[in-house]
C-alpha cells in the first residue's frame, strides 16, 4: 500500500491507471488492486490535479480534456469533475492549439477553424484562435 500511496504523493493517477503503474512494477494484478482499493484517495482530487498537468504542457479544449481524463482510466464523472474545477482559459486553449498546427503544417483559415471545432473548441473560440493566429 505504501508503494500506491507514494505514487500520489508526486503524480496524479486514476484508480485503474494507478494499478496499472503498480502492476508495471511487477506487483501482481490481486497485489495491486488490493493496495489501490486500500488507501484514502478522491479520485476527483485526482482527476483536477491531472487535468491541470496535462494543460501544463499541451492545449485541449474541454471535451478532449475530458476525454484523455477518460482515456487515462478516470470514470466520466470524475473526469467531467476534473475539467470542471480548474481555472482555464477555453480560448486561450484553442490559440495555443491553433499555434501549434501551425508549426508544423500549413492551413487555411476555415481548415483551421473546422480542425480545432473538430478537437472539441467550439466555433467561436476556434475562429477566435484563427484571428490571434493571423489567419
Amino acid at each position: 500500500m505504501s508503494s500506491a500511496q507514494s505514487y500520489l504523493d508526486y503524480t496524479a493517477f486514476s484508480k485503474s491507471g494507478l494499478i496499472e503503474q503498480l502492476e508495471y512494477e511487477d506487483f501482481s494484478t490481486e497485489d495491486a488492486t488490493y493496495a489501490v482499493e486500500n488507501i484514502s484517495v478522491d479520485w476527483k482530487k485526482q482527476a483536477v490535479k491531472s487535468a491541470e498537468d496535462y494543460l501544463d504542457y499541451s492545449a485541449f479544449s474541454k471535451s478532449g480534456l475530458i476525454e484523455q481524463l477518460e482515456y487515462e482510466g478516470f470514470t466520466s464523472s470524475e473526469a467531467s469533475h476534473g475539467v470542471e474545477n480548474i481555472s482555464v482559459d477555453w480560448r486561450e486553449q484553442a490559440v495555443k492549439s491553433a499555434e501549434d498546427y501551425m508549426d508544423y503544417s500549413s492551413f487555411s483559415r476555415q481548415g483551421l477553424i473546422d480542425q480545432l471545432t473538430y478537437e472539441g473548441f467550439s466555433t467561436e473560440h476556434a475562429t477566435y484562435a484563427a484571428d490571434q493566429v493571423g489567419l
